[in-house]
């Protein structure tokens, strides 16, 4: 019997290389009259070659893309605006090397997918409205080292193509689960590629191709921390040899899309249990046929273990005869199935297969377990004593008394001693070989992380001021009694000295008007405004004895500021940790008895955070960020109101990373406008008898988290 390469079932490669939408889109009966349409499908063989032939309703301008996957063997072709119309979404074809056909259609895509037995060179074609497949006849390019285990066969090379072919380049990457990936460019997408396994290697020729001089080299991988430890690229003759050198358990896969071939080494954990180890599927060995009548059982047990190389050992128990004909299934299933007939079971150790009644293996077991428990009765105590490093040994203690503990046995005791930090146990062999591997566990230095705050405070103030004032004053006009003049503006009048200089006084009407542009004006409301913000305008008569004052105002001001604290703490993983920095503020307040005592408020910045490392390497940070300011100028009865700004959070962040755990926002606006009576509500006039005045103000808080893992050979100075 000659064993194939290991396939999985036909409807997991579907869900491998066909998107779910795709089943659905068929299912459905979603065909578009406005798109291409795939009309028939037809095989033909000719000269040891096998043509697919595709009809489709308008030509097409190119060949379909496509790509093709190793193990399993397959071959995918995608239609863009393309519409499925044969009716059916798969179809047994059962030709040379082709299986079977899968077109499956999603939205306005569809694509074909052809199953092959072994991997065989393909050409593509578009002829008018028909596009051919041309599946080539495996040929022997290379003769394989005896004992070598061929996978596949990608494509055999042409002369008139691969004339001038070179790999580009090598790469070696990890993959998301721990897979190792080697990623080759190749200069031309035809070149021919047979794989296989040698030894404990993986062996990738590429045919008639040539490898440059800095790419001829032996590349050591064990970093990666995958299964590959070293690759080996070399010229031999007319093509290129690249060996992969994996350790361990482990499976493989291959692809190419285009130019790029990927070879893929994944670790498999090896289960006792399993027959064959994988995980591809539920039964991953070689395929074989059985067709036998009336055959006794023990043959059949024979015949797979003449297969499997298996060390198979039959129980007496083990009797009569079995009638089956299998054709072409995995040597584990067809052994599930002989069990299951007759009602059997197996136990797995090594290469030796256990085959009894399912009874006679559980009694057996039984008895095994209950002798090893009477050992354990029997078996002398020893005691061993545990340093404890990084853990407090009085914690191990209390975790091994308590009543839910199940690392000692029932003869078992333990003690602690605080001052040299250890426990010291007392116990059978196998409990104490348990425990050691705990401890060993559990009692390891500690991870530490490094926390960063930054804390942003960011303001913006914009004030504006403009405004018009008009006075009239009349040296003449009509007394009202105690000094009092009438006219326009304030109670007092303009008086001229005799030498001819106006005398404004402290409350004049018209203020400043002697004064020159530019120098400083104490105005109506109270308070100093700059030169630059005020102008007056004074008209009079030839006799000084009418004025008529005009004064504008126009101020504006604009301040930007920023605060930025940052405060940063190291603590161990999963231990909380806090540091502030501030003040406390004292303050009077009365007690019970009526006298009066001190109290004090804080006012401080602080910073309190615990981290947690996850299995991925990232942080998850419980955190609180707290800000305070005293504002002195608002307190009530002595006691000084506190602002503050507090930030209160759980978050998970990449190592290194920077996240934003909270921002503050705050605008003010406001208008004040002061206008005579009247005339100030005036259209157009009125705005020489008000004065608007506009303050903007912004105030931004946002909070910024960095959290760093410390390796432990980082020092902190």
């Amino acid at each position: 019997m000659k064993s194939a390469i290991t396939t999985v079932l036909l409807a997991s490669a579907i869900a491998a290389l066909v998107p779910a939408t795709f089943v659905l889109a068929q299912e459905q009966g979603q065909v578009q009259s406005d798109l291409n349409r795939i009309e028939t499908l037809e095989v033909a063989e000719q000269g040891g070659g096998l043509f697919v032939r595709l009809q489709l309703a308008q030509p097409l301008a190119a060949p379909p893309a496509s790509f093709s996957v190793a193990n399993p063997a397959r071959i995918a072709f995608d239609f863009p605006a393309t519409a499925n119309a044969l009716g059916r979404a798969a179809q047994e074809i059962g030709q040379g090397d082709l299986r079977s056909a899968n077109i499956i259609q999603a939205g306005d895509r569809t694509r074909l997918v052809l199953n092959l037995l072994r991997m065989t060179p393909y050409e593509t074609r578009v002829d008018g409205r028909n596009v051919v497949i041309a599946l080539s006849p495996v040929s022997a390019q290379a003769t394989p080292t005896p004992g070598a285990q061929a996978y596949a066969n990608f494509a055999a090379p042409k002369a008139a193509d691969v004339a001038g072919t070179s790999i580009r380049d090598i790469n070696f990457r990890r993959g998301k689960e721990g897979e190792g990936r080697v990623v080759v460019q190749l200069s031309n997408a035809e070149t021919g590629i047979d794989i296989r396994q040698q030894g404990g290697n993986l062996v990738v020729d590429f045919l008639k191709v040539s490898l440059p001089e800095h790419l001829r080299r032996r590349s050591d991988v064990t970093d990666f921390a995958t299964p590959v430890t070293a690759m080996t690229a070399q010229q031999q003759g007319d093509n290129v040899r690249l060996v992969v050198s994996p350790n361990g358990l482990w499976e493989h896969n291959a692809y190419q899309s285009d130019d790029q071939f990927v070879l893929e080494v994944k670790r498999v954990v090896e289960d006792p249990n399993k027959l064959v180890q994988g995980t591809r599927g539920q039964y991953q060995g070689e395929k074989l046929s059985l067709n036998f009548q009336n055959i006794d059982v023990r043959s059949v047990l024979q015949v797979i273990a003449d297969f499997t190389n298996f060390n198979i050992i039959t129980s007496d128990s083990v009797q009569g005869n079995l009638t089956l004909r299998l054709k072409d299934v995995p040597w584990d299933q067809a052994l599930d199935i002989i069990l299951q007939a007759k009602g059997l079971d197996m136990r797995k150790s090594g290469n030796v297969i256990w085959i009894a009644p399912g009874d006679e293996l559980a009694a057996r077991e039984k008895l095994q377990l209950e002798a090893k428990a009477q050992v354990t009765d029997l078996e002398p105590l020893q005691t061993e004593s545990f340093q404890i490093n990084y853990h407090k040994a009085k914690e191990i203690f209390d975790f091994l008394k308590s009543k839910d503990q199940t690392m000692l046995s029932k003869r078992g005791s333990v003690v602690v001693d605080d001052r040299s930090n250890k426990i010291f146990v007392t116990d059978v062999g196998s409990r104490l070989q348990a425990l050691r591997r705990l401890v060993t566990e559990i009692d390891v230095a500690p991870r530490q992380v490094l926390i960063e705050a930054r804390i942003v405070e960011a303001n913006k103030t914009f004030a504006r001021d403009l405004g018009v004032r008009l006075g009239y004053g009349d040296r003449k006009a009509k007394s009202l009694g105690n000094g009092a003049q009438l006219g326009f503006g304030k109670s007092e009048f303009v008086s001229v000295g005799a030498d001819g200089t106006i005398d404004t006084g402290s409350n004049a009407l018209i203020n400043g008007m002697v004064q020159r542009v530019g120098e400083s004006v104490t105005s109506g409301a109270g308070y100093q405004r700059g030169g630059f913000g005020v102008m007056n305008l004074t008209l009079f008569n030839s006799s000084l004895t009418r004025f008529l004052n005009l004064e504008l105002q126009a101020l504006e001001s604009d301040g930007r500021g920023r605060v930025i604290s940052s405060p940063r703490v190291l603590t161990a993983n999963q231990v909380e940790a806090s540091i502030e920095q501030g003040k406390e503020v004292p303050y009077q307040e009365s007690t019970s008895s009526g006298a009066t005592s001190v109290s004090f408020k804080k006012a401080v910045l602080s910073l309190k955070v615990k981290p947690q490392i996850t299995p991925d390497g990232r942080l998850q940070l419980s955190i609180e960020v707290n800000k305070d300011r005293v504002l002195r100028e608002e307190a009530l009865f002595n006691v000084p109101p506190i602002e503050t700004k507090n930030v209160k959070s759980e978050v998970l962040i990449e190592n290194g990373g920077t996240v934003v755990i909270g921002g503050i926002y705050e605008e003010e606006d406001t208008t004040n406008i002061d206008r005579v009576p009247v005339l100030g509500e005036l259209p157009v006039v009125g705005a020489l008898f008000r004065t608007t005045s506009r303050d903007t103000s912004r105030r931004e808080l946002l909070v910024f988290v960095t959290p760093r893992i410390v390796s432990d050979s980082l020092t902190l100075r």
